[in-house]
């Protein structure tokens, strides 16, 4: 089993170190096809790249903000992230379908 950090924000990394979030690789991108069963991913990933984790037998933590409007588009530090109640939270996705 890997524990992936995917992110590209310090300020996700360093919130991510202070709550002791043991992760065996930090990446900014994640390659979805070296994810395997038992794999866990942390981050804020796309809809589609999350299923795809699920897929293949990985556990998908999604990084959860209470996040105003006015704090969109900046780049968030650690303090400000725990001030948004950070979080982790486990989700399953499944992609249902053809594409349309």
């Amino acid at each position: 089993m890997t524990r992936y950090f995917v992110s590209r924000h310090a300020g996700a990394v360093e919130w991510a170190e202070r709550r002791g979030i043991d992760v065996d690789r930090q990446v900014e991108h994640l390659d979805p096809q070296r994810i395997g069963p038992g794999d866990r991913v942390i981050g804020t990933l796309p809809v589609p790249l999350a299923a795809e984790v699920c897929a293949r037998g990985g556990q998908y933590f999604h990084l959860v903000l209470d996040m105003p409007a006015e704090a969109r588009g900046r780049e968030l530090d650690a303090d400000t992230l725990e001030s948004l109640g950070a979080r982790l939270r486990e989700f399953r996705v499944v992609a249902v379908g053809e594409e349309a």
